[in-house]
């Protein structure tokens, strides 16, 4: 693997296009030392490429012949479309050309061609995705975030693990307190799955773990890390995202809605800034896809190019801290996780 992060791009991944992804990947680069391969229409690539300054970044383009849509089934990419610019970074980490792959494409296809290409690492049943959503003290991660819709209970244990080593090598938290989403704080409260998960979250050497949280506590940042199955954590991203768009625009249209109302909006206007960078996905970036042996990076679909610079930083980091690795580790210290027949 190259000791200076590769990162294989899906130059062909998003609702924007190549120009967009190519700008935002050239921006990342030279902001956290990396290099690009990209993948993808090379005519369209060097067309973006020729709009930059990409003095001392060092980029290679690769000419792919196919592509991913939204529209393409997940699990038939990795048969029918093994020369998409996709598949091709995949495989660039699979074969060691590169050191991570980021696509804001087709996320089922990403975790499909992840998985399959890759494989899972050593003790992880289930992969999953984590990011971090925005909270009044600081930021939550929350996993998993739409991978797993039903997993058993040892499944949360194991993305609690896989939480925690993020956190501590990527996100430079070094003891982070993590939570069980579920609906009331009481041990008592939830269901088959938050019952048992519960239990044996609590009986989890090497984390700490607070208990039960609810789901307004993502936003409070009552723990640095709240584990869950895919489909509720899917629920709650999106539920925060149109809420923090209904925070934004209800502003905005508060603020123009008359002259004097304009004229004070003059005086809030940093503070109103400040407020929507805290509440713009684009400074999130990218969210990891745990648990497979490599590291991939999956952007939402409607990033722009902060977004994919942003997201190129998540790669990067990851790629210099060796996450799989570190995850490999840290799940080899609990043997209970190891076991998906603990629970069903």
């Amino acid at each position: 693997m190259p000791t200076i992060p590769v990162i294989a791009v899906d130059a062909m991944g998003g609702d924007h296009g190549p120009e967009v992804v190519v700008s935002g990947a050239v921006s990342g680069a030279r902001r956290f030392g990396a290099s690009l391969l990209l993948h993808g229409d090379e005519s369209s690539i060097r067309a973006a490429l020729e709009h930059l300054d990409t003095h001392a970044v060092d980029i290679d383009v690769i000419a792919t012949s196919d592509v991913v849509t939204m529209d393409d089934h997940p699990a038939q990419v990795v048969r029918r479309k093994p020369n998409s610019s996709l598949m091709r970074a995949i495989k660039a980490v699979k074969d060691g050309e590169a050191s991570a792959v980021l696509s804001a494409g087709n996320s089922g296809a990403v975790m499909a061609g992840a998985l399959m290409s890759l494989g899972r690492i050593k003790g992880v049943d289930r992969p999953a995705i984590a990011s971090y959503m925005p909270a009044l003290k600081g930021k939550t991660l929350v996993l998993d975030l739409g991978a797993v819709t039903d997993p058993k209970p040892v499944h949360l244990v194991q993305f609690a693990l896989m939480g925690q080593t993020y956190a501590r090598y990527v996100l430079n938290v070094q003891e982070p307190t993590i939570g069980l989403l579920s609906n009331g704080e009481e041990p008592g409260k939830g269901n088959q799955l938050t019952l048992a998960a519960h239990q044996l979250l609590a009986s989890t050497h090497g984390i700490d773990f607070r208990g039960n949280v609810e789901g307004r506590d993502i936003a409070l940042g009552v723990v640095d890390i709240v584990v869950t199955d895919g489909f509720t954590g899917n629920v709650a991203l999106k539920t925060a995202e149109g809420t923090a768009t209904l925070l934004t625009e209800s502003l905005r249209e508060l603020l123009t809605s008359s002259p004097l109302r304009k004229l004070a909006a003059l005086t809030l206007r940093p503070a109103f800034r400040e407020l929507r960078r805290r509440l713009d996905y684009a400074e999130i970036g990218g969210a990891p896809l745990l648990g497979i042996d490599g590291t991939a990076i999956i952007a939402h679909g409607r990033s722009n190019a902060l977004a994919i610079e942003n997201a190129l930083g998540v790669a990067a980091r990851s790629s210099e801290q060796q996450l799989p690795l570190r995850i490999a580790e840290r799940i080899a210290q609990e043997p209970e996780a190891l076991d998906a027949d603990v629970q069903s």
